[in-house]
């Protein structure tokens, strides 16, 4: 509720800057995880682990900590009520 309110009030929005390649990449090993999970729960000790720590510490931080391709435009969410107009 409280970034709600900034939000309103100052009328830009920050977050992560992300780009389209940052969300595959999370989604990658989003995916990763699951299918870890779903070895694991299958009985599979050995491929599990593997997928699972790939997916936790190598491609989810890799989506996260690679920069924004410089081709894509900036994320700036502008709340346009609060303009005068003449």
């Amino acid at each position: 509720m409280a970034s709600a309110k900034k939000a309103k009030k100052g009328g830009v929005v920050a977050g992560p800057d992300f780009g389209k390649k940052n969300y595959i990449i999370l989604g990658a090993g989003l995916l990763l995880v699951v299918i870890g999970f779903l070895f694991l729960a299958g009985g599979d000790i050995t491929l599990s682990p593997i997928l699972l720590v790939l997916g936790y510490c190598v491609i989810i931080p890799l989506g996260i900590l690679l920069p924004k391709e410089k081709g894509e435009a900036p994320r700036l969410d502008v709340d346009k009520s609060n303009t005068v107009s003449s």
